[in-house]
């Protein structure tokens, strides 16, 4: 070491060695280098159910290009595509066992506009904006009742205390369905051609009538945990290949069949969750007295 310097410092034998501050880059270190392997490692498993979702959020904006240029048949299958994207991706999700809070905020904000946003300006280019006022206060009830469904859906979501029947019913019918049950004058309309569904007092019903249900606290059966018999199976293949045939040769005399059935359905499931209610009920009470007998 060169002592002739005079601000030579030998850190052996200097007792208070002055410490130069590091120089850290931006994601050095253990943490970094995890970051890096996280994003280096991402399988497209883990976003193809949020590329489900874009989809459906693409599809529903464009029901409202098509509705602007009176395209209505391409607008109602747009909102139908919108639906079967929405009702596979949270499912995909769970498939692939990649559900992310991410992706639970992104399906609600797509549900919104796509099911919320989205019939309600169908339904106002189509016949709506003949009533004025009320019929853009109706189309306006129906995206807000839609998200205040989606806001109380993701604060259950997880409710404890609930029993295992419970979690194959809704509360209240869920946005896809009340979009459907929005436009169904619509795709009737487009089936049947005529002009008494075109009344704005019969959209503007509807309208009302999938606002109320969607916050309600009517239960509608969800069929996410639906478990089918060994024997049921074959006869619910050929039922699909038997849909998707007339959906192709006839699609708008099967969407109105559809959504005839799924209107039928609601107080068929209110009666069922009723009657496994008073079943749990009466359960729990005899296991109560039981003892105490």
């Amino acid at each position: 070491m060169d002592d002739s310097r005079p601000d030579a410092v030998d850190p052996e034998h200097d007792d208070d060695p002055v410490e130069r501050p590091r120089r850290r880059r931006f994601g050095g270190g253990v943490m970094g280098g995890a970051a890096r392997r996280r994003l280096q490692s991402l399988s497209f498993n883990r976003i193809f159910p949020n590329i489900l979702t874009l989809l459906a959020l693409c599809a529903g904006l464009t029901a409202i290009r098509y509705g602007i240029n009176s395209q209505w048949d391409r607008a109602a299958v747009a909102l139908v595509i919108a639906a079967m994207l929405d009702g596979v991706d949270g499912r995909v999700a769970r498939m692939l066992r990649c559900t992310t809070k991410f992706g639970a905020e992104l399906d609600s904000l797509a549900d919104a506009v796509s099911f919320g946003v989205a019939p309600a300006m169908l339904m106002y280019l189509w016949v709506m904006h003949d009533a004025g006022g009320i019929g853009w206060a109706l189309c306006l009830l129906h995206a807000v009742c839609c998200v205040l469904r989606l806001a109380r859906f993701n604060t259950m979501v997880g409710q404890p205390g609930l029993p295992a029947w419970a979690h194959n019913y809704f509360t209240g019918v869920p946005s896809p369905g009340g979009a459907g049950i929005a436009i169904m004058p619509l795709i009737l309309w487009l089936y049947a051609g005529s002009d008494f569904l075109m009344s704005p007092v019969l959209a503007g019903a509807f309208l009302l009538t999938s606002s109320i249900l969607m916050v309600s606290r009517v239960p509608v059966y969800a069929g996410k945990h639906m478990r089918l018999k060994p024997q049921w199976v074959l006869p619910l293949m050929i039922f699909i290949g038997a849909f998707a045939a007339f959906l192709v040769t006839d699609p708008w005399a099967t969407l109105s069949l559809v959504g005839l059935l799924y209107l039928v359905t609601i107080p068929l499931s209110a009666a069922s969750f009723r009657r496994l209610e008073k079943r749990a009920q009466a359960e729990t009470a005899a296991a109560t007295s039981g003892p105490a007998a």
